[in-house]
């Protein structure tokens, strides 16, 4: 029986190889929903990397099984192993395919980076929330009108994720500040005076994250949008991005920034164009009905659990949560 030549099962084993490893990588469940234009281009590169990192485990793996069953010690051999000395050619393959997938990947990378609007060279007016701060704590935002607490915008060069290609020179459709604190996000809308401890957009609009922290790093992340962008103290950055499909979705602070970080939790509630106008109607109406209650009161006077509890609800959090967490800090 004339033996089966090894470039041939080589030849089969790749093909083989192959196909599973594609069939894995382009049909994983590992992701969540996809919900904004970003997410699609983040999940094609991590398919490729899943696609590739399944080939070489199978390559790897599947050798050294080969190998333990091919080459096993039998029953009553005490010689020596068969002495084997190094290939120089087989040593240059097994550098060069990584490097090369490597180039690509970084390649790609970039790529993926830069239609999300990474290189962005972005420059825009901050509008920030009117901060109150009392000794030993930096907790506090206050809501504001037109006429007294808003704070003047101002130009500063940001980083992080600004507009893509297609959307490079254009505004953006809705501009909302986020500050980060320990351990909340607090939203402020400056077109409507808003303050709400949910991030609300309509599905379809351009909407630009200004992001800020009060007290130190925090990371804000979309497991759905496939976005994250660090929040830091004294330095704007941004997040740019279009939400494609109406729901509910997380949003978690990714970066360790105290004690309650597990806790520091909200969500983006992502509405059809109507359901948006009316809930910003909804919400002008009622803080201007709380307006003077807050202009009235100085912030510097309150403490930081009676000043954010009239928002617990909005954050998704108990008053006695509230009062545990500024104790704690």
């Amino acid at each position: 029986m004339q033996q089966v030549p090894v470039s041939l099962w080589t030849l089969v084993a790749g093909i083989v190889v192959t196909a599973i490893s594609i069939w894995i990588g382009q049909n994983n469940t590992l992701m969540p929903v996809q919900a904004s234009l970003q997410a699609p281009l983040v999940d094609g590169f991590f398919n490729v990397m899943f696609t590739i990192a399944i080939a070489l485990f199978l390559v790897v793996e599947g050798t050294i099984v080969i190998f333990l069953i091919q080459f096993r010690r039998r029953r009553g051999d005490d010689t020596d192993g068969v002495r084997v000395e190094g290939n120089v050619p087989l040593e240059i393959f097994w550098t060069a395919i990584p490097t090369v997938i490597v180039l690509c990947l970084g390649i790609y990378s970039v790529d993926v980076f830069n239609q999300m609007g990474g290189f962005e060279p972005a420059g825009h007016p901050h509008s920030a929330v009117h901060v109150a701060h009392k000794s030993g704590t930096a907790i506090a935002a206050t809501l504001s009108d037109t006429s007294e607490a808003t704070v003047a915008p101002t130009i500063a060069p940001t980083i992080g994720i600004g507009a893509s290609p297609q959307t490079l020179g254009k505004p953006a459709d809705l501009v909302v500040d986020v500050k980060g604190i320990q351990y909340a996000w607090i939203f402020n809308y400056p077109d409507s005076g808003i303050t709400s401890g949910e991030l609300h957009i309509p599905v379809g609009a351009d909407v630009q994250l200004n992001l800020s922290a009060q007290d130190v790093i925090h990371s804000f992340w979309v497991p759905n949008f496939r976005l994250k962008q660090d929040a830091l103290p004294g330095i704007p950055t941004e997040l740019r991005f279009v939400a494609t499909k109406p729901g509910t979705y997380p949003v978690v602070c990714a970066e360790l920034c105290g004690g309650y970080h597990g806790s520091m939790r909200t969500q983006v509630i992502v509405h059809t164009p109507e359901e948006y106008d009316s809930w910003r109607t909804e919400n002008q109406i009622a803080q201007k009905e709380n307006l003077n209650q807050v202009v009235a009161v100085n912030p510097a006077d309150l403490s930081t659990s009676e000043f954010l509890a009239p928002h617990t609800h909005d954050m998704g959090i108990s008053a006695a949560t509230l009062e545990s967490v500024v104790i704690g800090h």
